[in-house]
């Protein structure tokens, strides 16, 4: 009985010294900050904001590619909800494979975390030292209007999310804002950002006052294209013509000769504060030449990095999925994965060397179809005999010289015979089949061209780049054609052509038109580009709808020769070339003018009975 007295006597004891210790009863978990405590610090308060670059994702480097939507690729492996959106299978339950960088619930969780900082930094509790508040909100204000422009172009118009709403607010009845204003809604944010970001030198990867106005150039280009001009829109698509609420998917108003000038007015403001990369030529440069200002341009460096405006950047020491980009797609004859790979209507659209249209009826073009093309071919892409890395150890004795083998070719084996040899990076391989590309190509772009770093274990630091300046240049001369302004178009166009090798384009009316969609579709390819554009352009019908193809190589030894280890060799080899079509059963695509936009999903449309579903759907 003494000794629980005295426990109980103790116990209340400590009792009564805790409850006089307020400290030991407002302890804060160690591994979490409060709000509060984040925005009257400045440290903290930049790392909210930083944390806002989450929501691009990997940028463009995600497994499956954007491309592979498009007439520029087509994806190798089965199971990806890829085939959903290509075959015009697109509905609200299943809208098809969305990434988190498109993805609407995505970027309204990346919306609501802008509209936190900014409220909290629009009342600063922090002071502005060296500015910092004015660049925190300029940051959280330009990705605010970013990830807005992201649901804009995939979804037409969205409820606008201007402020971080509470549970006690109706939030899940907000109706669709209509495209106009969600367009003068992120033209807003983009003058407030670069306002804000004026005077900042940030460090690669964030927000500044060019990639502000640059942003500014892109959203307002699509503005004026055609499948946002209403009358236009519906004079080419019936789905669109009977859509009962054409507010939410463009103008149904207004003069569309002033969107056309507001956009060439905001491209011009880049072009007149910040330069790209070896645009200053007055006449084609060397074929060489060219070949090394593409991929500088593409790989970030050695000047090339002046091209880039908003990128999404990778450390080798940091393992993330965009460093991978040349396990993903590289041949599966190097081990790799051979993920999005080009198809032959794009290899075709490609020049010549001297700018004349490559064709299959000339004879010379399809007894050598990849001798003497415009540079940027043999930057973008690894095809039959393209010389490139070491292959492993385990098979540099199939390939001594390091040479991408996408054909069937005879070769001798040691009882003097002709026998078969399967090209190491074909679906016939001996290494890795099933990652064997469909179409007889793969990418080269983007891919660590150094013949010591090896794609399947090493994480490459090539940047994605997000917007970059040569995209402005191409908005400018787009404005400055629909507005019947071609010497000045030919002018800027032209810089990147010179640039590119190639010569100055003369025409002028719909052929210069078609020339800088060619143009365009070439200097821009993989860089998610030709997504938007077929749509917004309107020729997604005519291009985006084909069914892809590749090549078929056969390499027969000339007489007298023999070789028992295969190598690209004419002296050799006579070759053939077949375009060959992707059988259907892997892939058979269609479009239909639903797929202008994608889908608000079902269980949106649930959460929220106010939005109305897009055309077709």
């Amino acid at each position: 009985m003494n000794r629980i007295k005295y426990l109980w006597v103790g116990l209340a004891a400590t009792l009564l010294h805790t409850s006089c210790n307020e400290e030991f009863l407002n302890t804060q978990p160690l591994g979490e900050v409060s709000e509060a405590a984040v925005w009257t610090d400045a440290g903290l308060a930049e790392a909210f904001v930083t944390d806002l670059y989450s929501g691009l994702g990997q940028g463009g480097f995600s497994e499956q590619a954007l491309a592979s939507l498009t007439d520029e690729a087509i994806f190798t492996h089965p199971g990806r909800n890829i085939n959903t959106v290509t075959e015009a299978r697109s509905n609200p339950q299943n809208p098809g494979w969305l990434d988190g960088t498109r993805n609407w619930p995505n970027m309204y969780n990346s919306l609501r975390a802008c509209n936190i900082a900014i409220e909290n930094l629009s009342d600063p509790q922090i002071p502005n030292d060296g500015g910092i508040v004015d660049r925190l909100l300029g940051e959280a204000t330009f990705m605010r209007a970013y990830f807005h422009h992201q649901l804009l172009r995939n979804f037409g118009a969205i409820p606008i999310a201007d402020r971080p709403y509470t549970l006690d607010e109706e939030t899940y009845e907000l109706p669709r804002n209509t495209f106009e204003e969600c367009v003068n809604f992120i033209i807003s944010d983009l003058d407030n950002a670069a306002q804000l970001l004026d005077g900042h030198n940030l460090v690669r990867g964030r927000a500044n006052k060019v990639a502000a106005l640059a942003l500014k150039s892109r959203v307002l280009i699509y503005a004026a294209s055609d499948l946002h001009d209403m009358p236009t829109a519906s004079s080419k698509s019936s789905v669109i013509s009977s859509y009962e609420n054409k507010e939410l998917i463009g103008y149904t108003s207004g003069n569309r000769a002033e969107r056309w000038q507001r956009a060439k007015a905001a491209a011009k403001a880049v072009l007149d504060i910040a330069d790209g990369n070896e645009l200053h030529h007055t006449e084609p440069v060397a074929h060489e030449d060219a070949i090394t200002i593409y991929m500088n341009n593409s790989l970030s460096r050695n000047g090339g990095e002046n091209e880039m405006i908003f990128g999404r950047y990778f450390l080798s020491q940091k393992p993330e999925t965009g460093g991978r980009h040349g396990l993903h797609n590289g041949p599966n004859g190097y081990n790799n994965w051979a993920g999005n790979t080009p198809i032959q209507l794009l290899i075709d659209d490609y020049a010549m060397m001297d700018g004349s249209d490559f064709d299959w009826n000339d004879n010379q073009h399809a007894s050598f179809p990849y001798h003497d093309r415009e540079a940027r071919f043999y930057a973008t892409f690894l095809y039959e005999g393209a010389p490139w890395k070491p292959r492993s150890t385990a098979n540099q004795a199939r390939d001594p010289l390091g040479q991408i083998q996408t054909g069937t070719y005879e070769v001798v084996n040691s009882q003097g015979q002709k026998v078969t040899h399967f090209g190491l990076d074909t679906r016939n391989s001996v290494i890795e089949d099933w990652n064997g590309s469909y179409t007889g190509y793969y990418i080269r772009k983007f891919i660590e061209p150094d013949p010591n770093f090896v794609d399947q274990n090493t994480w490459q630091e090539i940047p994605w780049p997000h917007i970059r300046f040569t995209e402005v240049i191409f908005n400018y001369v787009e404005a400055c054609i629909e507005l019947q302004e071609d010497a000045e178009a030919r002018t800027w166009l032209n810089k990147i052509r010179f640039r590119a090798g190639l010569p100055a384009v003369t025409a002028s009316g719909e052929d210069l038109k078609n020339i800088y969609i060619n143009e365009k579709r070439k200097e821009m390819v993989h860089e998610e580009q030709r997504y938007y554009d077929a749509r917004r352009w309107m020729i997604a019908p005519q291009t985006l709808g084909r069914q892809p193809n590749g090549i078929s190589i056969v390499g027969t030894l000339k007489p007298g020769m023999e070789l028992s280890v295969y190598r690209y060799d004419p002296e050799y080899y006579n070759y053939s070339y077949e375009v060959i079509d992707i059988d259907p059963g892997k892939e058979n695509r269609l479009w239909l003018d639903k797929m202008y936009w994608m889908p608000i999903h079902f269980d949106e449309m649930q959460r929220n009975r106010s939005l109305i579903q897009n055309p077709g759907y």
